[in-house]
């Protein structure tokens, strides 16, 4: 019998060779597919709130843009009763962290859903990560407005997405999947003007 895991294709499977730059160029374009997301929904500090921040392991950020990391998830700032939280690695075949939100929830007011099919993650990185992007965002992406650790929801060309700067030079783009190919696209358009060697 086939693991249905196995028959998952992700949304960007048909532009792999596209997305296979040569690791020179000054900017790469990859998708890190299948990652569990969860969105939660619930009164910041409350006993729920408390609960659900003790299963990530870091409490869940308050902040505008805000991110915080613990025990193998990250817990994106969406708005000031919303979270994305994100896997770092690729997911199990059972993932059992939704449960364990869920459980943490209880009965109080709030939610969690998982939205892992929702949306694919997209990592731009390089030396011109940052320029590409400029191209098409309306976040002031200097360095002295966004940083590392920064998350918010904005549009890249015409695509809403959950943009997430990891590092100095990578940042992860969360699209909904109905939404990868176009965004996909326009990212590789973008930085065709960068496939020159990285300066040394």
């Amino acid at each position: 019998m086939v693991e249905l895991s196995a028959l998952r294709e992700s949304p960007l499977a048909h532009l792999q060779n596209e997305l296979e730059a040569p690791e020179h160029v000054r900017v790469q374009l990859v998708e890190r597919p299948f990652r569990t997301m969860v969105s939660i929904r619930v009164e910041p500090g409350g006993p729920a709130y408390d609960r659900i921040s003790r299963v990530l392991g870091a409490a869940l950020p308050l902040g505008c843009g805000d991110t915080a990391t613990g025990d193998g998830h990250t817990a994106l700032w969406l708005g000031p009763d919303e979270w994305l939280v994100v896997a770092q690695e690729a997911a199990p075949a059972h993932e059992p962290l939704v449960g364990a939100l869920i459980a943490a929830l209880g009965t109080e007011r709030g939610a969690v859903v998982d939205v892992s099919a929702n949306r694919t993650t997209l990592e731009l990185s390089g030396e011109q990560a940052r320029a590409v992007l400029e191209k098409g965002c309306p976040v002031d992406l200097h360095p002295r407005a966004f940083t590392p650790g920064r998350a918010v929801t904005t549009v890249v060309g015409p695509i809403p997405v959950v943009l997430w700067q990891v590092e100095p030079t990578r940042y992860r783009l969360f699209p909904r999947s109905s939404f990868a190919d176009y965004l996909a696209r326009w990212l590789l358009d973008a930085m065709s003007e960068y496939d020159g060697p990285a300066v040394v």
